[in-house]
């Protein structure tokens, strides 16, 4: 017969913790979701739509869609925007982050305008996009390319600037070139930089990128909203905007899980 493993007081004691751990979440959106239904039913309902009327509007826009697209259709066409964005944004910035961050000449040469690229907002973007290339796809994609790029690239230069000396002493021992250098030693320790820059990158993407469809998009989540508030149509604003947050927090956990995959260590540090 086996033994049932007796507990320690410690042990016990970080058991219930991790288990209030797990019900906290839950309780916190038990608690959201209690709000909103006070609020719903402490104002009139044609200016807090109630948890009911949304569903009702999501069941209404799965059987009759908006420009051709339920609204999962047009949770992808964001998600399509920002990650086509993406690729070109991660490489770009990589390179430009590992260029500077490596070498000095560039460092001093590039930073400053850099620097003054990303000390304006993203959002400032918009007018000067719009007007030299309209409110199309592609300035939609250029508008998330701004908002996305710079964080990126100064995470990625802050890896390559902090690798620990020794590691690089260590080379210099072993008389590696400049080349094994920079991907053998740089590049590997900056990692966790450079994932902490895709995490955020990624988060200011998809919010970049629903602001470039409320001005201008035919599709995509941000169109949705502006759909909604053009007719009054709070049920499907409200519905829209607990899509952006559910798949916001996807996108985070997602990151992660890639993060841990190709960065193991970091969940050693983690834990």
């Amino acid at each position: 017969m086996k033994e049932t493993p007796v507990l320690s007081s410690a042990e016990k004691k970080e058991l219930r913790l991790k288990r209030i751990y797990l019900l906290l979440p839950l309780l916190s959106l038990a608690l959201l979701f209690l709000l909103w239904i006070l609020a719903a039913t402490g104002t009139n309902k044609d200016s807090f739509p109630s948890p009911l009327a949304v569903w009702e509007r999501f069941l209404l826009i799965m059987k009759r869609p908006v420009k051709d697209y339920t609204i999962f259709g047009h949770v992808l066409q964001s998600l399509r925007r920002i990650f086509s964005t993406l690729v070109v944004a991660w490489i770009t910035g990589i390179s430009f982050g590992v260029l500077t961050g490596w070498n000095r000449k560039a460092d001093a040469l590039l930073s400053p305008l850099f620097t003054a690229f990303r000390s304006v907002p993203p959002l400032a973007w918009i007018p000067l996009i719009t007007i030299w290339f309209g409110t199309g796809e592609g300035s939609q994609m250029l508008i998330v390319y701004t908002g996305c790029i710079a964080s990126i690239v100064v995470n990625t230069q802050a890896g390559l600037k902090n690798v620990a000396k020794m590691y690089l002493d260590v080379g210099t021992v072993f008389n590696a070139s400049s080349r094994q250098m920079l991907f053998q030693i740089a590049i590997p320790s900056a990692l966790d930089a450079v994932f902490a820059g895709v995490r955020t990158s990624t988060s200011a993407a998809w919010m970049v990128v629903l602001a470039a469809e409320m001005l201008g998009g035919k599709s995509g989540v941000g169109f949705l909203i502006v759909r909604g508030m053009d007719s009054l149509d709070l049920p499907l604003v409200l519905m829209s905007m607990i899509f952006i947050g559910v798949v916001g927090a996807m996108l985070a956990v997602l990151t992660q899980i890639v993060e841990g995959v190709l960065c193991p260590w970091t969940r050693k540090k983690s834990a």
